[in-house]
């Protein structure tokens, strides 16, 4: 008896240290960059399935807020259908998040329901919680080692991240980290089911004031054959940006008083 509680014991340790490596491995990949503020300016370039494309021109601006909130605002300034269309997200602390719309068509600023959080935005292979997805905290979901391998030669580590809340748009998480640098090169995700549906890639990294940046970041939903591809023409952090611009008076107006 005591040899089964010692064997017990002892798969219960490493079960507790692999979490708390995982959790320390994630914590590691989300703060990598040190930053008080970033703007850029980026191509939104959409890939059809039979190979057809089309772009949109959107300005994003981040800032965290006095009690950890993430806040995002996006403004579409080309094609002509989409301009003017301003999107706010904050991702709070606690858990949970909070998005409001402006569609210059209706004219006014609209809630996103959180039941809409797996919607597609604005018709891009991403949806309102993959916008999200960089700023998650670690701590809503559960971490698992899974093991460690190579991902176009580089050594990565691989982690397992289930979402705490059920009503999250994934049933879970696969993401290669850089053993070395701890960059996120690539993230499955999978629906309820438990099918792999989404992939999310980074790619061609640039020094940006000392920091380590992809400049490239591709969506490809499978089934549908279609991807998204951001690519970033002018990134800047650390830039000042006014409080007004975190507002939903901003996405009405575009301007912040």
């Amino acid at each position: 008896m005591k040899k089964i509680m010692v064997v017990v014991s002892f798969l219960v340790g490493i079960a507790f240290l692999n979490a708390q490596d995982a959790v320390s491995i994630m914590n590691g990949a989300k703060n990598r960059i040190q930053k008080d503020t970033i703007s850029t300016r980026s191509r939104m370039v959409i890939s059809a399935k039979n190979g057809s494309t089309s772009e949109r021109l959107i300005d994003q601006y981040s800032k965290d807020d006095a009690q950890g909130n993430s806040r995002s605002a996006i403004v579409f300034q080309r094609p002509a259908n989409v301009a003017g269309t301003r999107f706010l997200t904050i991702d709070n602390a606690a858990g949970g998040s909070d998005r409001w719309i402006y569609l210059p068509s209706l004219g006014k600023v609209r809630r996103i329901a959180a039941s809409e959080s797996g919607g597609s935005f604005m018709g891009t292979d991403f949806s309102y919680d993959d916008i999200s997805s960089l700023n998650r905290d670690i701590n809503l979901d559960t971490h698992t080692f899974l093991k460690e391998e190579p991902l176009n030669g580089v050594p990565c580590y691989v982690i397992q991240s289930i979402p705490q809340d059920s009503a999250y748009q994934y049933s879970k998480t696969i993401t290669w980290i850089d053993k070395n640098n701890a960059i996120i090169y690539k993230s499955e995700m999978y629906d309820r089911r438990g099918t792999l549906i989404k992939v999310m890639e980074t790619s061609d990294f640039k020094d940006v004031q000392g920091r380590l940046t992809a400049m490239q970041t591709k969506v490809s939903t499978l089934a549908a054959g279609t991807s998204t591809t951001i690519y970033m023409d002018i990134i800047k952090y650390d830039d000042s940006i006014p409080e007004g611009v975190f507002t939903t008076a901003y996405l009405e107006t575009g301007r912040t008083r």
